[in-house]
């Protein structure tokens, strides 16, 4: 089964280099840096590491994924930040079980991996992922400790999902649909660690926050009365 590595960038020039030199050598049949709209260097420096590069200036982190998968015909996609706050090279671990044929989904938890300081992960960031997966279970008896968004998809599973959300609440409407629809979840333990360099677009500003809340929340409940 082919691999594709799709990486949404936004002003991560600084990271994106160092994230695509740690992607294990020969387990992807190629990585795709999606551009959304970046003004630094992110692009050039993507393509000068070697990935292929594809734009896409409709912000939001769902537009940017979903531009990754529409430019691939790779059988498994993994998703991975381009800020360097995941190990790559713990992407084989997160596709074995998807290549064994024992789940369509696979989600890295960064929780059950432990050790996370209040540097790593801020106390807000820790209390929405805590809320949203325990609303996941309740919801949709998903047993889920994380929303990370390292994570590996079979393309036809994610294809059938028919994926709407276009903000934060991508990735939460990729566990939700697949809950419903009797897909086979699971969670890998991951290592998770600072940024490279920048602010989080997410945890790093009050605003970023507060949208990632309200999407991955609006998102876990709208689904589940549908």
């Amino acid at each position: 089964m082919t691999v594709c590595v799709i990486i949404p960038a936004l002003n991560e020039a600084e990271s994106i280099g160092v994230v695509l030199a740690a992607i294990p050598a020969g387990l992807a049949a190629e990585v795709i840096v999606v551009d959304n709209g970046s003004a630094d260097d992110t692009a050039a420096r993507a393509l000068a590491a070697g990935a292929r590069v594809v734009r896409e200036d409709r912000r939001g982190y769902g537009f940017a994924c979903a531009a990754g998968v529409a430019a691939t015909q790779a059988d498994i996609m993994v998703f991975l930040d381009a800020d360097l706050s995941d190990f790559p090279e713990e992407m084989a671990a997160l596709l074995a079980p998807i290549q064994s044929g024992q789940a369509d989904l696979v989600l890295g938890s960064r929780f059950l991996a432990g050790n996370l300081s209040r540097s790593v992960m801020p106390p807000q960031q820790r209390f929405g992922n805590w809320l949203a997966s325990r609303l996941m279970r309740r919801l949709y008896g998903l047993p889920v400790t994380d929303l990370s968004p390292f994570r590996a998809v079979r393309r036809d599973v994610l294809l059938a999902l028919d994926m709407r959300e276009m903000t934060y609440g991508w990735p939460t409407e990729m566990m939700v649909k697949a809950a419903r629809r009797g897909y086979r979840l699971t969670e890998i333990a991951v290592r998770y660690r600072a940024r490279y360099a920048g602010r989080s677009k997410v945890s790093g500003t009050v605003r970023g926050a507060l949208l990632a809340a309200y999407y991955i929340l609006g998102t876990t409940l709208r689904y589940a009365w549908r």
